[in-house]
């Protein structure tokens, strides 16, 4: 029995684009590709820092916008290839969604209204996050460290509270300009936090005129500088950690399948041999 033309003919048709699917797939997923695409992304980073220099933008501005529409163009191009290979798949991997955001940002008007839009153009640097793989490993780590996070965002939150409201009531009579309110005090003890310009800037003066406050800045350093951003490392380390291990198991797993698989192909070429040489033994016989 013959199939009818028509369904044949929708066949090969069918097949044609599934095999021009899959060379466009493994094109786009290919390593010089992906190799190519960090190059113009790395080019476009450094003619958009370039247009920032307004002698530059008068002598060769021109030739700068050019490459940026040049390497917009490109960008489009891949995405719409991406999209084209991986079909409904592309909208439910997150880092196709970025590239997706990123790309229709930039191809948004930059006049009137939104012409901060402009600015938003070096987001395309970004892309580096997820072409690379291993700054997709770390923001995977950043992301599985969120959860843990938040319990030290809300210790955190309570020691400034605290802290900030005594200040205020210590030192905001004398030193009205950095505890006066308690927003003023949670933005000194923030910086004092960060240990910029803490002693000479703002205890020193302090300490001149209430000679123990060292008491309560000491401790609020020990608490917060030493102790609770101590933890927010420590939690990122262990998440990155899991997630490097966690790629791991993968890796070894996908090697233990493929070992598995080449084992049961020796296997069957063991059965086939045999039943070969079964076959040429009742031959000479």
């Amino acid at each position: 029995m013959f199939a009818p033309r028509g369904k044949a003919r929708g066949l090969s048709a069918n097949t044609r684009v599934g095999n021009m699917r899959d060379k466009i797939k493994a094109l786009v997923t290919s390593r010089r590709w992906e190799t190519c695409i960090i190059a113009i992304i790395v080019l476009n980073a450094v003619t958009l820092g370039l247009e920032t220099s307004p002698a530059l933008m008068r002598e060769i501005g021109s030739l700068l916008l050019l490459i940026d529409r040049t390497i917009l163009g490109i960008f489009v191009v891949e995405l719409a290839l991406r999209l084209y290979a991986h079909g409904p798949k592309f909208f439910r991997d997150p880092w196709s969604l970025f590239d997706f955001a990123i790309v229709a940002i930039s191809l948004m008007p930059a006049s009137g209204n939104l012409s901060v839009l402009r600015s938003l153009r070096i987001l395309r640097a970004l892309r580096l996050i997820s072409v690379v793989p291993s700054l997709r490993r770390v923001i995977g780590g950043l992301i599985a460290a969120l959860p843990g996070m938040g319990s030290i965002v809300v210790l955190m939150a309570l020691v400034f509270y605290v802290f900030a409201v005594m200040a205020t009531k210590l030192f905001g009579a004398a030193f009205p300009e950095w505890f006066g309110t308690l927003g003023a005090s949670l933005y000194t003890l923030f910086q004092i936090m960060t240990l910029e310009s803490w002693s000479m800037g703002i205890v020193r003066p302090v300490m001149e005129v209430y000679p123990y406050s060292w008491l309560f800045f000491v401790p609020f350093i020990l608490c917060t500088a030493f102790t609770v951003l101590n933890l927010f490392i420590g939690i990122i380390v262990s998440a990155m950690q899991e997630e490097h291990e966690a790629e791991a198991d993968a890796n070894r797993q996908a090697i233990h399948d493929d070992t598995g698989f080449i084992l049961e192909e020796v296997r069957a070429l063991r059965a086939e041999l045999k039943e070969l040489r079964a076959e040429v033994g009742k031959q000479r016989a």
